[in-house]
């Protein structure tokens, strides 16, 4: 089992910046990709971004541009720099983890990330 705890969401201006981590702990040793999904209210959970070990990324077309991977292989940790930020945003991120590049086999608890003046 892998346990993801997320944190660094909040309430952000329109055109603002946030930084999510996320840090992966338990069996790791099985974790080859890791990603951010978010939900909004009404909509479906969407991929946001994700980042396998050896570095390739994918990202929503929604959020390249603005958004930003990267890991800390040295501390299990996933980061989602956020930046220019607009309402549309506005959602529960969630960390993911798994075998491969946008698999998703674990999940963390989500963290709100509200975008609005």
């Amino acid at each position: 089992q892998v346990q993801l705890v997320e944190s660094g969401g909040g309430l952000v201006q329109p055109g603002g910046s946030l930084r999510l981590s996320c840090a992966a702990s338990g069996s790791i040793f099985s974790i080859n990709a890791m990603g951010w999904y978010r939900q909004a209210p009404g909509k479906q959970r969407e991929l946001v971004a994700a980042i396998s070990n050896g570095g390739s990324t994918n990202y929503a077309d929604s959020v390249k541009g603005r958004f930003t991977i990267s890991t800390d292989n040295a501390k299990n940790t996933v980061f989602l720099q956020m930046n220019s930020l607009k309402p549309e945003d506005t959602a529960v991120y969630y960390c993911t983890a798994g075998p491969g590049l946008g698999v998703a086999r674990y999940w963390g608890q989500g963290t709100q990330v509200t975008v609005s003046s």
